[in-house]
């Protein structure tokens, strides 16, 4: 066996690593071997976001149109249905007035409009009265249950109809009666 050949593998092997070792310091020193060095990246800035408006207008929507065309109210007295003008009563005594009257406008009346005192004396009712409900164009008998003053002399109660804004429409009609003690 050769002892050189012995000796010297070894030796090389030493020498190759050692070589290897010292080869992997160096270069990257001597600039010969690039080895990926960490960078590190700045991310962009983000610009500031604009400021928002503190308040925005109201969108505008564009007109719509109504479910319904709109309809004109109309009343137009037609005739006294009890108690004719001028009818003598006694003091006191209960009064059944009725009176006959076209719906002669495009709206049915309904629940939200009324008959209300436009001058003269109350005579022992409230001041505003429910309408009887009528549809266009069909006429209709309103009632008012009237008290006769107490004191002797002629009296005149005027109505009118209004619609459901408060808007007086149509014709007024009247009760006009002459109170006096009976002999």
């Amino acid at each position: 066996m050769d002892t050189r050949r012995f000796l010297t593998q070894p030796v090389s092997i030493c020498l190759f690593i050692i070589l290897v070792g010292l080869g992997s310091l160096l270069l990257p020193a001597c600039g010969l071997a690039k080895t990926p060095s960490p960078t590190l990246t700045q991310l962009p800035v983000s610009s500031p976001l604009p400021e928002l408006p503190t308040s925005t207008p109201p969108a505008t929507l564009p007109p719509q149109p109504s479910p319904t065309p709109d309809c004109t109210d109309g009343l137009q007295f037609i005739s006294d249905v009890t108690i004719p003008d001028n009818t003598v009563v006694a003091p006191g005594s209960s009064l059944d007035k009725q009176w006959l009257v076209q719906n002669n406008g495009t709206c049915n009346w309904d629940a939200r409009y009324r008959l209300r005192l436009v001058s003269g004396d109350p005579l022992g009712v409230s001041p505003e009265q429910a309408l009887f409900p009528a549809r266009a164009g069909t006429q209709a008998t309103l009632r008012i249950l009237f008290t006769a003053p107490q004191q002797d002399g002629e009296y005149v109660s005027e109505w009118q109809g209004f619609d459901a804004s408060g808007i007086p429409f149509g014709e007024s009609f009247v009760i006009k009666i002459v109170v006096q003690q009976q002999q």
